[in-house]
């Protein structure tokens, strides 16, 4: 991959294994915008680009050289070479299938307490309705972030997730009743207090087997298997995980199965069958499962 400033803006040119619409749209992320004119426009960390592919390359406006460096190369996950990875899976003919619809798929790296709060939120949820949830939740509890204006021409303003202690601020009640998240309302906000006063160490969890994270997770209220296995895979990039939801359930029933099978035992099949490629697996089939 080349990355070069040209007319203010970033290019990044021989990119291997990079769609802008398959990463953002494959279930991972919550934070983002797809504009108008096809660009994408992804908050992280209290940064905001917008990226646009282009016969010239992916253009990249609203940062510069260090900060792409420093921030959004690890975001993007692009020191990992993509090209092994498929070519390992696709010894399975049914991930060769599979990866034919999502080649450009790259496991973001998110931020660790956005992507616990986040998918706590996304239990029994839509993504367009957990994507407002969360937008709403940085527009009251977060910060403003401060943009160019030619990011993809927008005028809205951008926010922040909020922190631990911006969110400790909430109630239940504000939850529930402003941002409507429902019956997720006492978990967000015990969550945010126990990582806000240290009784649960969100950073620990970095150092940990992926074993050991699932069950620290598991301890949160709110945090089940698939909950868990999410944080883990988009949080801390832990790639045995297998996060199974109702399209991965739909698939490996439809594909390996042949059967209607229990969640527990779709997950244990897939980490033995993926072993340290399970998550990326997981993704290529959640969305060849949705675009096929």
């Amino acid at each position: 991959m080349k990355l070069e400033l040209k007319n203010n803006n970033l290019i990044l040119t021989d990119v291997d294994s990079f769609s802008l619409r398959e990463t953002f749209e494959c279930g991972q992320a919550f934070r983002f915008y797809r504009e108008e004119d096809g660009s994408y426009t992804p908050i992280h960390r209290g940064r905001v680009i917008n990226l646009k592919e282009t016969p010239d390359g992916v253009i990249v406006k609203n940062t510069d050289m260090d900060e792409f460096k420093e921030v959004w190369w690890d975001y993007f996950d692009f020191s990992t070479d993509y090209g092994a990875i498929k070519k390992h899976l696709s010894v399975d003919p049914i991930m060769e299938e599979a990866i034919s619809y999502g080649e450009g798929i790259r496991i973001l790296k998110q931020d660790y307490f956005e992507t616990l709060i986040s998918f706590i939120v996304s239990a029994n949820n839509q993504i367009p309705r957990i994507k407002k949830i969360i937008e709403e939740m940085s527009k009251k509890y977060g910060r403003r972030i401060e943009v160019k204006e030619d990011v993809a021409g927008s005028d809205r303003d951008f926010y922040s997730f909020p922190n631990p202690e911006e969110l400790s601020l909430s109630t239940a009640d504000e939850l529930r009743e402003e941002l409507r998240v429902g019956f997720r309302a006492e978990r967000i906000w015990e969550v945010a207090n126990k990582v806000r006063t240290g009784v649960f160490d969100i950073n620990s969890l970095a150092g940990m087997t992926y074993e050991e994270g699932k069950e620290a997770l598991m301890t949160l209220n709110g945090v089940g298997p698939k909950v868990a296995n999410c944080v883990l895979l988009f949080g801390y990039s832990k790639t045995t995980a297998f996060p199974v939801d109702v399209w991965v359930k739909r698939i490996m029933e439809d594909l390996y199965f042949k059967k209607e099978t229990p969640n527990k035992i779709i997950e244990d099949f897939g980490k033995e069958k993926f072993g340290d490629l399970s998550g990326y697996a997981q993704q290529y089939l959640f969305y060849y499962a949705r675009e096929r």
